[in-house]
């Protein structure tokens, strides 16, 4: 069972034009007479400023992103399986389990299911550890060359689920003992075939990079449901994915030929007329990266994921079964994240080249002040788990200015899927565990002094 996706040559032809297009939008504007030269950038900036107030500012006049629904029971809680695809995470995986296991749900209706994805280190014997302890604790291993990544190793164990629900988590996750309960009955009550709870930092106290990564976070909260509450698209983020079985298995589970099994979903969920939601609170806990040549990795990953998804799914998008606002959402989207970055690249070189005043700076208001107005809302913001970094100036600046990494990251990205084989590797987050987790217990980490 896996949903499929685009062959390594036939990604080459549309990432080439999506590349070949933006650097013409970049560099065409030069060829204009002078007073003219800054019409187009001018026109896409009122198009995509409307949707920048849209999306954030406006919800945030009309109170709509302060609304956050209660933790209501239901009189009927229905199955959950909380799923790990876990590789070499004898560092985490143990503490994970402490956690799973201490969610107040009933018993009875919850089962935890980690996926081995061939793990050389101490990953099994710490899980057989927990086995002992945990009867609820179901584990599968996979042979490390398996393949599929982690949608692989999702699809090996979705023919033995049977919950209603299965929570997708990754393995370094902290979780509120009354996450569970919250978010089913979230998910329940509205009606959605799919929330995606709050990613929040645990470690962003550690260096600049992380401080960032925090930022970055509450931005993509607040820019998610901003979209939701205009009508637009709410994206899947892998960790603290809460999935309606059988909408999973109406897209025929998760696609084995993509870098980011959770984008990929979120499309697929998307044209089969699934509705998606995103929960601000409680949020599922993570570690950031520490250092920059892993944040370099886990964002090409991320780029080349995203782009994909655009190219596989088109035709679909571009049909009857989503609706026009959210097809303007998306369009907005693809030019703020995707084609923006490629495009000023282009216009930069040009300008340079041929010793003209760069034309596509009136664009970068927006993609800058739509992500300063966003880190100020979400960091402003009541919220749960990990103090968020305070508003200062010196904070913003940090945060906007790190949000140009995407500018580089965005076009090496393209350049490589339009010229270079697709590479389909799990390129896993090293998890490292430490001090800032609070839920961690000495019987969380017993089974790391154990001689087995």
């Amino acid at each position: 069972m896996a949903a499929g996706g685009t062959a390594s040559g036939a990604r080459r032809l549309p990432a080439s034009l999506f590349l070949i297009g933006c650097v013409a939008a970049g560099a065409a504007p030069h060829g204009l007479p002078q007073q003219q030269g800054l019409w187009p950038a001018m026109a896409l900036t009122a198009l995509l400023g409307a949707y920048a107030l849209r999306t954030v500012f406006l919800p945030v006049w009309q109170g709509r992103l302060a609304v956050q629904p209660g933790a209501a029971a239901l009189s009927s809680w229905p199955a959950v399986d909380l799923v790990v695809a876990a590789r070499d995470e004898e560092a985490v995986i143990g503490r994970l389990v402490e956690r799973l296991a201490a969610l107040r749900y009933p018993s009875e209706l919850l089962r935890i299911w980690i996926v081995d994805d061939g793990s050389e280190d101490r990953t099994p014997e710490v899980l057989a550890s927990y086995q002992q302890r945990y009867p609820q604790l179901q584990v599968l291993r996979r042979p490390r060359d398996a393949g599929g990544g982690k949608s692989g190793a999702l699809n090996a164990v979705l023919p033995q689920l049977e919950g209603r629900w299965l929570l997708v988590l990754d393995a370094d996750a902290q979780l509120q003992p009354d996450l569970l309960e919250r978010l089913v009955s979230f998910a329940e009550q509205g009606g959605w075939s799919a929330v995606q709870l709050r990613k929040a930092v645990v470690n962003p106290d550690l260096n600049v990079l992380t401080k960032a990564q925090a930022m970055e976070m509450a931005l993509d909260a607040v820019i998610q449901q901003g979209r939701l509450h205009s009508g637009g698209v709410v994206e899947l983020r892998g960790n603290g994915q809460l999935l309606q079985r059988d909408a999973v298995l109406s897209c025929e589970g998760f696609n084995e030929q993509t870098v980011t099994d959770d984008l990929d979903l979120s499309f697929r969920l998307l044209v089969d007329q699934q509705r998606v939601a995103l929960l601000w609170d409680p949020p599922v806990q993570e570690e950031a990266v520490t250092e920059w040549r892993a944040l370099w990795r886990q964002r090409q990953r991320w780029a080349e994921g995203g782009l994909q998804r655009f190219f596989d799914y088109w035709p679909q998008l571009s049909g009857s079964a989503v609706s026009a606002g959210q097809k303007l959402d998306l369009a907005c989207f693809f030019l703020l994240q995707y084609a923006l970055p490629v495009l000023a690249v282009a216009d930069l070189l040009t300008a340079l080249v041929t010793r003209s005043a760069p034309l596509s700076w009136p664009l970068s208001f927006v993609a800058f002040g739509l992500s300063g107005g966003a880190i100020l809302v979400g960091c402003l913001r009541s919220s749960e788990g990990p103090d968020l970094p305070a508003m200062g100036p010196l904070n913003l600046a940090l945060g906007i200015a790190y949000l140009g990494h995407w500018f580089v990251v965005i076009p090496y990205t393209t350049l490589r899927m339009a010229f270079l084989p697709k590479r389909l590797v799990w390129a896993k987050t090293l998890h490292v565990g430490g001090d800032h987790d609070p839920l961690a217990s000495d019987a969380a980490l017993e089974p790391k002094a154990l001689e087995l």
